[in-house]
């Protein structure tokens, strides 16, 4: 009654002496022929694993039981051999297996800190992001039916539980009907509550439950720095609910805007992607706060070119206010009409030209010059406007600056050129003739 040991975790199984059997190695699987004399009963161990010694017991055991026997015994002998089999079984299922183990199990990938804060935030405010699309009729050529046609699409977001919605004017400009669409594709019609196209700002209205409902949480622009982590949340290029990140790249960037060429102040650089459809989306920072509102981006090709501009949300809060509560910005006019800043320039002076100037605004009431042509079809130039509040205008952009800072009703002092004097010309500030 002996075994033989081929390697620290090989053994030979023999049911009867002068029997040939394959060596078995860790894997169950034949090594190569081999002789062995054992008596009835031999068992394989085939793990050298530490946790193997108390199967290597059982084994010592088994084998100190095991004798030859009469035929009467015989029965006794294999049922007790079973026995042992079963719990050998056991004993290396519900072990611990280091190496010699034939099973290898990969463990679950976890994510950083960072990644999952960057998840987390895009599953909470992805409810509060909404796909906008602009519908405009059009009449089919044969048939001459009207039909409506999707001509643009963007993004927005929920800004408060009444169901009103946030996004650019450009997204909206020239539709007949405007839909929205939540992360879940429900879709319902949008009504246009007001727009504020000089700072590009639109706001919609849909009747949606209220468990859809999920305002974004509105944060502050003031105290942004260069350097910080920004997430943009959009549909670039149809492709819903897309998440980008990146850093602020500069701060107080001036652009203007795609309706009216007005400047627009104080707006957020960023190299997040922003690409077209991305338009109207908020712009969050690291803790899920809107921070501003992604507007347009510098680029030849029209895709992301790493630089892109978000209008900040302490502008947008106060336009969105003015347009929940009348429908419309109140914001201060001269009443003229300028040359463009290069024709000024080729004149040779620094200021704004006065092209035209109504008698009925408040320029033409304040009596400043327009410019024209004498009998001889000569032309005359008008009044050159240098300054307002004693702050000095050099282009048409310093003027809508100052304007920005005024409200309906003030009274300005406007400096002007007129021929070789300059003059200072009292003007009280007016509300545009549409907003009246």
């Amino acid at each position: 009654m002996a075994y033989s040991l081929i390697s620290s975790s090989t053994f030979l199984l023999s049911r009867s002496p002068n029997t040939t059997l394959a060596p078995l190695n860790k894997h169950n699987f034949p090594l190569r022929p081999s002789r062995a004399r054992a008596t009835a009963g031999t068992i394989i161990c085939c793990s050298n694993s530490p946790t193997t010694a108390a199967t290597r017991s059982i084994v010592s055991k088994l084998l100190l039981f095991t004798k030859p026997s009469s035929s009467a015994s015989s029965a006794f002998e294999s049922l007790f051999l079973f026995c042992g089999s079963v719990v050998l079984s056991f004993t290396l299922l519900f072990s611990n297996v280091d190496s010699a183990s034939a099973f290898v199990v990969t463990p679950q990938r976890k994510l950083q800190t960072d990644e999952l804060a960057t998840v987390r935030l895009f599953q909470e405010n992805t409810p509060s992001v909404v796909n906008i699309t602009n519908l405009a009729a059009r009449q089919d050529a044969f048939t001459l039916d009207v039909l409506e046609v999707p001509q643009g699409s963007g993004s927005g977001f929920v800004w408060d539980s009444k169901g009103h919605v946030v996004t650019n004017y450009h997204v909206i400009r020239g539709a007949s009907d405007i839909r929205v669409t939540f992360a879940d594709q429900s879709a319902y019609d949008a009504k246009i509550v007001g727009f504020d196209q000089d700072k590009d700002v639109a706001v919609l209205r849909i009747d949606a439950p209220k468990d859809k409902l999920r305002p974004i949480p509105i944060g502050v622009s003031a105290d942004l720095l260069v350097g910080q982590k920004v997430y943009a949340i959009g549909n670039p290029f149809g492709l819903d609910h897309t998440l980008t990140t990146g850093v602020i790249s500069g701060l107080r960037r001036e652009i203007s805007s795609a309706a009216t060429g007005r400047p627009i102040q104080d707006v957020i650089q960023t190299d997040a992607a922003i690409n077209p459809g991305n338009s109207g989306g908020p712009l969050l920072d690291s803790s899920g706060s809107l921070i501003g509102i992604n507007t347009a981006i510098y680029s030849p090709s029209g895709a992301s070119s790493g630089v892109g501009f978000s209008i900040p949300v302490d502008t947008v809060n106060g336009i969105v206010d003015q347009l929940v509560k009348f429908g419309k910005v109140t914001r201060p006019i001269l009443g003229i009409k300028f040359a463009p800043d290069q024709s000024v320039e080729q004149l040779g002076v620094s200021g704004v030209l006065v092209l035209d100037a109504p008698p009925n605004g408040p320029a033409g009431k304040a009596g400043l010059l327009s410019t024209k042509r004498d009998a001889y079809g000569r032309l005359i130039l008008g009044d050159i406007i240098t300054s307002v509040n004693g702050k000095k205008v050099s282009n048409g952009s310093d003027l809508y600056r100052i304007l920005d800072q005024c409200k309906v009703g003030d009274e300005v002092i406007v400096e002007v050129l007129r021929g070789d004097q300059k003059e200072q010309i009292p003007v009280k500030l007016e509300p545009k003739p549409d907003e009246t």
